[in-house]
């Protein structure tokens, strides 16, 4: 949804709730945990966060915290929301002083201990996302290499007219968010 101020929180509630009920905005629902479809298009990006159970265990936190959302010129409502499957929230962001509000619901969660331990969740885009997709957001701890990592897998392609005229931005909005949602989660580390 296209705004021309910032949306009032008792609006981004609303649309929450509007959006809560619809269904997801693609077929492939939970594709990101099996293989992402034919037909989109694929981002997929790590960052090594450090080592230990103790880098792993912030990390942790921090995605329950959606702190990889502390970027700036996005915004994630309700940042209270629980990391559990069919909650929806709704991403804000702020572009060339015009606002997009876009809906997601978690598709499921990972909560793996293993030789690699692994958590985190995947959201689906709602009808009212300017694209349709799915993104996962995982904590890898491997315990062989005691290495700590975030990864970040995505696919989607325009699901709203802006969206597909303006594709080439679009893109590198999507590439922005990684970048900036892994600087984030370094950051909230150090």
């Amino acid at each position: 949804m296209l705004l021309f101020r910032r949306p009032e929180q008792s609006e981004i509630m609303k649309f929450i709730s509007d959006q809560a009920g619809r269904s997801f905005s693609y077929q492939a629902v939970g594709a990101t945990n099996a293989g992402p479809p034919r037909g989109f298009i694929v981002d997929h990006n790590r960052i090594r966060l450090g080592e230990g159970s103790e880098v792993f265990d912030s990390a942790r936190r921090a995605i329950t915290e959606w702190k990889m959302f502390d970027i700036g010129w996005v915004e994630l409502y309700r940042t209270d929301t629980p990391i559990a499957t069919g909650q929806t929230v709704a991403v804000v962001a702020r572009i060339c002083g015009l606002w997009f509000l876009n809906a997601c619901r978690i598709v499921y969660t990972i909560d793996e201990d293993g030789p690699v331990r692994r958590f985190g969740f995947a959201y689906g885009t709602l009808p009212e996302h300017a694209e349709s997709g799915e993104e996962r957001f995982l904590v890898e701890w491997n315990r062989q290499d005691d290495s700590v990592w975030y990864d970040l897998l995505a696919f989607s392609h325009p699901n709203q007219l802006l969206a597909k005229i303006a594709y080439p931005i679009a893109r590198r909005l999507q590439k922005r968010f990684a970048r900036d949602s892994k600087q984030a989660m370094l950051e909230c580390l150090s």
